[in-house]
């Protein structure tokens, strides 16, 4: 039956008819379940080696571009290459076929034929032009992928033709791939026999093809390169060499070749690690047996004075400490520090060393630059065993560093509740003095670590115990925040009221640094909320100072006094008002606190908001009937104190306020006065734009014109003079100014 669309169907099922595309019958193109695409099937004709189609389908103009690709960017030319298909590349590049056209990964068709060791196909490229020396994406060259994969006549034709053995590699936004560099440079060496290449080439890093040899164990190549002359000495930008490359990996042969060659025992890296180092650092035994057979001095130093005993010991590595005591490494040896390798196996927690160390005489009581001993550093870094075994050997619990710290110091530091225990049972004094005069409880109470307070107490630690500064635990607690130390301190008898050289109790400093729940435990435990320090400050002058209004309502809610003085009569309010703390000052005067309290010099709060210029608390205290005419003891005003550092908009607030502008000191100094002597000019204009008397005399005679003139304030004399300042003003001692 004929369907509309030409198609027939036979038993029912549908046959189509096959297309016609550019005269080319699309049936005998390969059948996938759907319609092909000729660029697709031009690309399979290709990797099957169907040349016939091939120039079907280029003749026929089916396929229009030579060089279409797939999804991976893989062209004609480039398929041809990979299977080895030289009739079919031939016949590509004679229709134009790009030589170094590049898949998406940056290969072309002459790195492709390179890695598949198609040196017919590979020849045929070079022949057409093909670059020798392009590099892919990942930087590599079709040498080093003919190199790579063993592919003799390829290398040895690209090197014939003049490709570049030197060209390294380099992954984009990845560090450089060493290893396949050395492989590279291994496999090229073959060649340096054949074609002569340079047996010292050095790579990045100055690294040459011996250090890669040695590095690997590759004892053939390091005896043929050493025979052809390759530099044993030579080193990489780090210092390393060949001899450092093999006993780092372990080589005992190739490190004896080496030595046997005449391969400097003594050379160091720029971190001074010489080749026993490097046998230490990974463990190999045989290779450090040979370096110390051959003569390697077995305390030799790094930079720091690390022998390989300390690196051995710092890695754990037993049989190699052991053999370098048998041996006679020092096992006292001191690295710049002061550390020995005891000190540095009880850091890394490395039993086993710190035994065999023990046995062959280290000192259990070696100390540091700073006073540490083996045990001070097992204690703080928590290493259980190795402390229980060198308290076992008498390691002294009570030594103390520099600082006067004992190991019972430096585990409290560490939070090591169990060794503190070990350290407890074993004797340990739980009181002992560090140079500041802190006891391990001070130090638990300062990091919050309750487990330890306790345990610190059930031993006999004493919870009055005070710093040089007199701190007791409680104080400390106080200051970090601990609450919950604190209970625990009150629990056992710490002392509310105690003092510290300054004269703070505990809610002193919990108010300093504004720790609201210790605030307020210390005040359920009835902690004195009035208590005055040295200088007469509360804890409510002191939240005032840190501006912590939370715990400054808290204060006022149990019953500290808003009204309580410094020794300079300052209160609360006025610590506020200069501070510009906005919210505690309103806390206050809502408690009561007066705008017009008076310091010991007459200064309220309004003075000291006015002299450092703060509107908005000037504001708040004149809403609150402060005295905007209030005399100091010297008579100075607020006005007075405005006019001193130039605040012209707290001067216009005051003026407002009904400030007297003419206000006059004990000296009958005015504001005027005052502005004219430190040449604040808009001070001047505003206080003359008020009505200010431009021509006031003090006790002595002076007038604003004089000051001014007395300071040299140029334009301040030219306003005043503007404003019929009296130039011929005498002062009471007949001296014109």
């Amino acid at each position: 039956m004929a369907l509309g669309n030409g198609s027939t169907t036979n038993g029912g099922v549908t046959q189509e008819k096959a297309p016609v595309v550019n005269g080319t019958n699309m049936e005998t193109l390969p059948r996938t379940g759907k319609q092909t695409d000729p660029n697709t099937a031009f690309l399979r004709a290709v990797r099957a080696g169907q040349l016939d189609k091939i120039i079907e389908y280029l003749d026929s103009g089916t396929v229009r571009d030579i060089n279409t690709s797939n999804a991976n960017g893989l062209n004609a030319l480039h398929l041809a290459s990979k299977d080895g298909h030289i009739e079919i590349a031939r016949e590509l590049l004679k229709r134009g076929a790009i030589p170094d056209a590049a898949t998406k990964k940056g290969n072309t068709s002459l790195h492709i034929a390179s890695l598949a060791g198609q040196e017919e196909i590979v020849r045929l490229l070079v022949q057409h032009g093909a670059s020798l020396n392009v590099q892919s994406q990942n930087g590599f060259t079709p040498l080093y992928m003919a190199a790579q994969e063993n592919h003799d006549g390829c290398v040895r034709y690209l090197l014939s033709k003049g490709a570049n053995q030197a060209l390294a590699t380099e992954v984009r936004n990845a560090r450089p791939s060493r290893t396949k560099i050395f492989l590279f440079l291994l496999i090229i060496l073959i060649f340096v026999f054949i074609l002569g290449a340079d047996v010292n080439y050095t790579a990045k890093h100055n690294i040459t093809p011996l250090h890669v040899a040695s590095k690997w164990g590759k004892i053939n190549m390091v005896t043929l390169l050493v025979a052809k002359g390759a530099d044993i000495q030579a080193k990489t930008r780090d210092g390393l060499t060949p001899l450092h490359c093999a006993a780092r990996s372990g080589h005992d042969h190739v490190v004896d070749l080496l030595l046997e060659n005449g391969a400097p025992m003594h050379a160091k890296t720029k971190n001074g690690l010489a080749p026993l180092h490097m046998a230490a650092q990974g463990e190999h035994v045989d290779a450090a047996r040979v370096l110390l057979y051959h003569g390697a001095p077995v305390d030799e130093v790094t930079v720091d004075y690390l022998t390989a005993l300390h690196v051995a010991a710092h890695c754990g590595h037993v049989r190699v400490a052991k053999l370098l005591l048998d041996r006679g490494a020092d096992p006292n040896a001191r690295a710049l520090n002061g550390f020995t390798p005891l000190h540095i196996a009880c850091k890394k927690n490395r039993i086993k060393v710190v035994e065999l160390l023990l046995k062959h005489g280290a000192s259990i009581g070696a100390t540091t630059e700073s006073g540490l001993t083996p045990l001070h550093v097992a204690s703080f870094m928590g290493c259980m065993n190795i402390v229980i075994y060198l308290l076992q050997h008498d390691a002294s619990p009570d030594i103390p560093t520099v600082r006067g710290e004992t190991p019972l110091h430096l585990a409290a530091r560490a939070n090591q509740t169990d060794i503190i225990r070990i350290l407890l049972r074993n004797g340990a004094a739980v009181d002992a003095k560090a140079r500041e005069e802190q006891t391990p409880l001070h130090v638990a109470s300062r990091l919050g670590n309750v487990d330890i307070v306790m345990l610190l107490l059930q031993h006999g630690a004493q919870p009055q115990a005070t710093t040089k500064d007199l701190y007791t635990p409680l104080h400390i607690a106080a200051k970090e925040g601990q609450e919950e130390v604190a209970s625990v301190l009150l629990d056992n008898g710490a002392d509310l009221t105690a003092t510290t050289k300054k004269g703070f109790t505990p809610l002193h400093l919990a108010s300093k640094y504004g720790h609201l729940n210790v605030a307020r435990l210390l005040l359920q435990r009835d902690a004195p909320a009035d208590a005055q320090g040295k200088n007469g400050v509360t804890p409510l002058h002191v939240a005032a100072h840190y501006d912590h209004q939370p715990v400054a309502l808290l204060l006022l809610d149990k019953g500290a006094s808003p009204h309580a003085t410094a020794k300079n009569g300052h209160t609360p309010l006025h610590i506020a008002a200069r501070k510009n703390q906005m919210d505690i000052a309103t806390t206050l005067l809502e408690y009561g606190a007066q705008a017009n309290a008076e310091s010991k010099a007459g200064f309220t709060p309004l003075h000291l908001s006015s002299q450092e210029g703060h509107s908005d608390m000037s504001s708040l205290l004149l809403e609150h009937q402060a005295d905007a005419n209030h005399a100091a003891k010297n008579g100075l005003t607020p006005l007075h104190l405005c006019a001193q550092e130039d605040r012209v908009p707290v001067a216009q607030l005051l003026l407002r306020a009904g400030a007297q502008k003419d206000a006059q000191t004990k000296q009958g100094y005015t504001p005027l006065h005052v502005a004219c002597h430190h040449g604040h000019v808009n001070m001047v204009r505003l206080l003359i734009d008020q009505g200010a008397d431009v021509n006031p005399t003090t006790v002595a005679g002076y007038t604003p014109l004089h000051q001014a003139a007395q300071q040299g304030h140029v334009l301040v004399i030219t306003l005043l003079l503007k404003n019929k300042a009296d130039p011929n003003a005498l002062t009471n001692v007949s001296t014109l100014i």
